[in-house]
Order: structure tokens, then sequence, then C-alpha cells
């Protein structure tokens, strides 16, 4: 029994980091369409792609059944704030170098903790707080106020994970109540209902080689969610929860291979403390589940 309880663990570990590699490579493809496109039209493709996707992951997860609410005010809410989420993120992959998107994207964890005081009367031991400041420190030094580093990008990106944290709030306060495929399908369908209706004032017609890469957007963001969910399910949240952090070995390696951009040292000494304090949080609280990263 306690080879096979390893050897899940394995598989938990095994499907994070695939989970955060489909993550990572539909960042890149965001970023890249991002020179061309609007933020909503790589949203409208994105959740055109992903949406039936879901629907069948369903239908072989337990049937379509499993999309039925009785809830749908909280779904247009949620979808809502996702749809705040995707924008400012994907907007932030345009403006920033990727490996500095990702790891101010990382404050979410932070956001969540802190959030979850007055959202949902939670308390906040002191060790946790003291992590938290300390990552927020880490996002300090990368995006530097006042200095000669600092962007308009930088504030999207904390714009994309607070809203992130907020889609995560929701989510710990009334997941029990939904089946999480009916969370993710309608969380999905708002946003590729309103990008729909922005799409006239935005539209920029795709180049032959751009359609894969919409294709593909949707694919990865599919694969992750799907992946993580699995992963969850191998290994415990403590285990599996830390290899979120590939993620900056695979954003500073696309970033490198694709548009030569290399991060400075206080980009890595910044994601060192934002990472140390998003373990440190994992650990104490064994319950970062529902404290994923912003992603596109």
């Amino acid at each position: 029994m306690e080879g096979s309880g390893v050897s899940s663990s394995f598989k938990g570990i095994g499907f994070m980091c695939l989970g955060v590699l489909c993550l990572a490579i539909g960042d890149a493809i965001a970023k890249w369409l991002g020179e061309v496109h609007s933020p909503l039209q790589i949203i409208f493709f994105r959740t055109l792609v992903s949406l039936p996707l879901i629907a069948l992951l369903a239908y072989f997860g337990g049937g379509l059944l499993k999309l039925r609410t009785r809830r749908p005010g909280l779904h247009l809410l949620r979808g809502l704030i996702y749809t705040g989420t995707m924008g400012f993120f994907v907007l932030g992959l345009t403006l920033l170098p990727l490996a500095e998107a990702t790891a101010i994207a990382f404050v979410a964890p932070m956001f969540v903790t802190l959030l979850s005081v007055p959202l949902l009367g939670e308390r906040i031991e002191r060790q946790v707080l003291a992590a938290s400041l300390l990552g927020f420190l880490g996002v300090m030094i990368i995006v530097r106020p006042g200095g000669a580093a600092f962007q308009m990008g930088s504030l999207v990106m904390i714009g994309a994970a607070l809203f992130y944290a907020l889609m995560m709030i929701t989510a710990r306060r009334w997941g029990g109540t939904e089946h999480l495929w009916a969370m993710v399908f309608y969380m999905t369908l708002v946003p590729f209902v309103l990008t729909a209706l922005a799409l006239p004032w935005v539209w920029q017609t795709p180049h032959p080689w751009h359609w894969p890469a919409f294709l593909g957007s949707g694919i990865f963001g599919v694969g992750a969610t799907a992946s993580i969910t699995m992963a969850f399910r191998h290994a415990p949240a403590a285990i599996a929860a830390p290899f979120d952090y590939t993620a900056m070995l695979w954003a500073v390696l696309l970033g490198w291979w694709f548009w030569g951009e290399m991060p400075d040292i206080w980009v890595f000494i910044g994601s060192a403390l934002i990472i140390g304090s998003g373990l440190a949080i994992a650990y104490h609280e064994r319950r970062t589940t529902l404290k994923r990263r912003p992603t596109s």
C-alpha cells in the first residue's frame, strides 16, 4: 500500500508538471498572438475552442447532467471575474517579458490569503501573514515602483492576479455546491459571450499561421485544467502544488527562445522571494488546491 501511495504521488507530480507546461505554452502563444490581435479576440477564440472540449470532458466524466446548475447568478459573477482575469493577463503578456509576467502572477496565492479575511471571515496566522508580506516584497523588487524598470504592464499583471484571487475566493466559498465541470464550463461561457459581442469592434483577420495558434491556445488551456485536476486527484495538494512554480523555468526558456528575453538579477531575486512565500503558505495551510496562478 505504501508503494502504491508513492506511485500515486509521482503520477500527481507528473500531471502537475504537464499541466504547468501546458499553461506556459498557452501563455507564450497568447503573447505571440497579442502582437497582432486584441486580447478580446484571443480570449474569444480560446473560449470558442475550450467550451466543446470542456463539455466533452464532462460527458466522459459522468455525463452532461454534471453541467446542470441551480446557481446561474454565481456562474455569471465568476464568469465576469474570469473575463477580467484573462483580459488583464493577456494584455500583461503583451506588455512584459514572459518570465517577468509569470513571476508577478505568482502573487495570486498571497491575494487569496489576504482577501479570505474580509470576504470569507477567515483568520490569518502570523506566519502566513509574514510569508505574504515576503511575497509582496518580491513583487516590489520585480516591478520597482518609481524606477526605470517600472511599467504599466506590471500593474496590469497585478490586476490579473487580484481578479484571479477573487475567482478562487468564490470557488472556495461555493465550489462544494456545484460540480467541477459546471464551474469550469460556465466560467468559460461568460467570457465567450462577452468577447463575441465585442468582436466586431476589435476584429483583425488572422494570418493563415495564426489559426493553428488560436486552436492550440484553447487546447493547451483545457489540457492544463484537466492535467492539474488529475494531479490533485493522485497526490495531496501539499505535494503537487509546489510544482506549479516550474512555470518559471518554462517562462524563462520560452521567453529566451522566442523573444530573446533574459530577466535581470532583480527578477530572479524577486521570483525567489515570491516562490518561497508561496511554498511557505502551501506548507502551512495544506489547502493550496484553490490557490492557483492566473493564466490566460
